[in-house]
């Protein structure tokens, strides 16, 4: 398959060129790979009213063997899911008709498939109320190849995993949380915390590399009338983080989204 490449006069198109000519690469032995392994990893929609970034992500995800459907808009996709069922979608959220954020509310109705926004740099408000309404993790635009390829791996793995949320025990990554005796191990280090501590580790531990708005781990520690109270957050994790991470003090666990939330990075 050929790429058409035009020269570029904005910065946009000069982010797809970008892509395009990532894309090249990933295009030189693709038909081999398809020959050799005919297996799909997984279906994917996508949904954008912008056809060259709806084309660079169905060439991307296509190359890499993933099963790829799109649509222009949220009715689109939903009347597409009427007779398909993808593992993972992936939406704009500025789009004619019903754009991406009413579209994570649709489908958080009656679904659990992992969905992952699209937004551009400047749009912090909308990207975390899409995250309220239920999307899984978000891109900025300009995004790189690798990096777009990376989050589709982690929502998937996220999907299969098993739901530890009403579990009595967590066992992830370099965390063992025992919760009805109310005791935490990293790497076998059993580690002290005080009650509200341990319900927002356990809330963090039981999300596992997912994205979590501010609202939303206040809600779930502190209860909703709390939502508009950033700064219980703010103390507690940096309690978290002095009582968690290495001693270079660094941010390994407990990873902060600027302007959006935190990420719980529980190790290999």
């Amino acid at each position: 398959m050929s790429i058409i490449h035009t020269t570029p006069t904005t910065p946009e198109q000069c982010w797809q060129q970008r892509i395009y000519t990532e894309l090249d690469v990933i295009y030189v032995d693709v038909e081999m790979r398809r020959m050799v392994d005919s297996e799909v990893k997984g279906n994917i929609l996508v949904v954008d009213d912008e056809p060259q970034i709806t084309r660079v992500l169905k060439t991307t995800l296509s190359s890499q063997g993933y099963g790829v459907r799109s649509a222009a808009d949220g009715e689109g996709a939903l009347n597409e899911m009427k007779g398909w069922s993808p593992d993972l979608i992936i939406t704009d959220l500025r789009m004619p008709r019903m754009d991406g954020l009413e579209l994570c509310r649709r489908i958080r109705q009656d679904s659990r498939i992992p969905i992952i926004v699209l937004s551009v740099k400047g749009e912090e408000t909308i990207k975390v109320q899409a995250l309220d309404a239920g999307a899984d993790d978000y891109i900025t635009k300009p995004f790189g190849i690798n990096e777009l390829l990376a989050r589709v791996r982690a929502a998937l793995r996220r999907a299969k995993a098993p739901d530890q949320s009403g579990t009595e025990v967590v066992d992830v990554g370099d965390f063992h949380i025992d919760i009805p005796a109310r005791v935490v191990a990293v790497k076998n280090r059993e580690v002290h915390l005080t009650p509200k501590e341990f319900d927002l580790l356990v809330y963090l531990a039981t999300h596992p590399g997912k994205v979590i708005t501010h609202r939303a781990l206040l809600a779930a520690v502190w209860g909703s009338n709390s939502v508009e109270q950033p700064e219980y957050l703010r103390v507690f994790v940096g309690h978290l983080r002095k009582k968690l991470e290495p001693e270079d003090n660094s941010s390994r666990y407990i990873v902060t989204d600027p302007w959006v939330g935190y990420r719980f990075e529980p190790g290999e």
